[in-house]
């Protein structure tokens, strides 16, 4: 078996806080939040990475980020792209839209041959989950008895809420035993004073949720059977959603493990981290990670140089 590999998705890093070139360093060294992660992942025993990006940000991307990790890890580059999808289906007029995780992930398929963790670019995970993760993979990182064995991460929804906007997060249920039960994913959820609240219908109406929901971060371990269900998905997909929803339509990751659920294919172990989450889905949010990162540093948990 292949040791597990870590695919971090890339293509819409900088879409909301106002594009790669204008990301700011989160420290005095010119690190981002994506360097932490990879620094976690290596002291767990990655090796592998595979970076899913837009063609147009490749150069930038491996100036500031992918010249240095290649220094350091096996690094593959994949690109995502929105008229990528399978004969027969064409791009809707006007669509400029990504099809989402799912499509994402399905884009790294020719670079991964073996077990793999799944992250988002721009989110703080922490030592914990990586290590929890790359354990996982390296024990079940094999198909076999009749189902698929799967991971994820969660974490408590009040930790992973930002003050300057709306984020999207699978909200799972998970019985006594650790597994997951089903997942939900909420494209737009805020803090609110009585907690959190979710809207469908793009902030007109807007429903309640406990601030101590368990939430998917997109850490997620699979096996490689992961890449074949979404490549079987996909078309289907595209032939059911199309029609109703041409240009805003998203084929999400949390969206195809919960149908493997209902399907009695998969189970999904659910481990906690006692790590807290940040990110920077906002430029405003910068401020609040530097000074979290400058904690961490000054606690002895990152070196200066990394």
């Amino acid at each position: 078996m292949e040791k597990p590999a870590l695919v971090i998705m890339a293509a819409g890093m900088g879409s909301r806080y106002g594009g790669l070139k204008q990301m700011d360093p989160i420290d005095e060294q010119g690190h981002f939040i994506m360097d932490l992660s990879l620094y976690d992942a290596r002291k767990a025993g990655f090796e592998k990475v595979v970076f899913i990006l837009k063609k147009e940000m490749e150069k930038d991307f491996r100036e500031t980020i992918g010249n240095r990790v290649e220094r350091q890890m096996d690094v593959h580059y994949v690109f995502q792209d929105i008229r990528d999808i399978p004969e027969g289906f064409e791009v809707p007029e006007g669509r400029v839209k990504p099809w989402g995780t799912g499509h994402a992930v399905l884009t790294a398929a020719p670079a991964v041959h073996g077990p793999f963790a799944v992250i988002n670019a721009d989110d703080y995970y922490g030592d914990t989950a990586f290590r929890l993760t790359y354990d996982y993979l390296s024990e079940h990182g094999q198909d076999g008895g009749g189902s698929y064995h799967y991971m994820m991460v969660s974490y408590i929804l009040k930790n992973t809420l930002t003050e300057n906007g709306y984020v999207s997060r699978g909200v799972c249920t998970v019985n006594k035993d650790r597994y997951l039960e089903d997942i939900v994913e909420h494209t737009r959820i805020i803090r609110t004073e009585n907690g959190a609240a979710f809207s469908e219908d793009e902030g007109k109406t807007w429903q309640d949720i406990s601030p101590e929901s368990e939430v998917s971060m997109n850490m997620w371990g699979f096996t490689q059977s992961c890449m074949e269900e979404l490549k079987d998905r996909f078309p289907k997909f595209l032939r059911k959603n199309l029609p109703v929803n041409p240009l805003k339509c998203e084929f999400y990751i949390p969206s195809v493990v919960d149908d493997l659920l209902k399907e009695d294919k998969a189970d999904v172990r659910v481990l906690n981290t006692p790590d807290v989450w940040f990110g920077v889905t906002y430029r405003e949010d910068r401020q609040k990670v530097i000074r979290s990162l400058g904690k961490m540093k000054a606690e002895g948990k990152y070196p200066e140089e990394f």
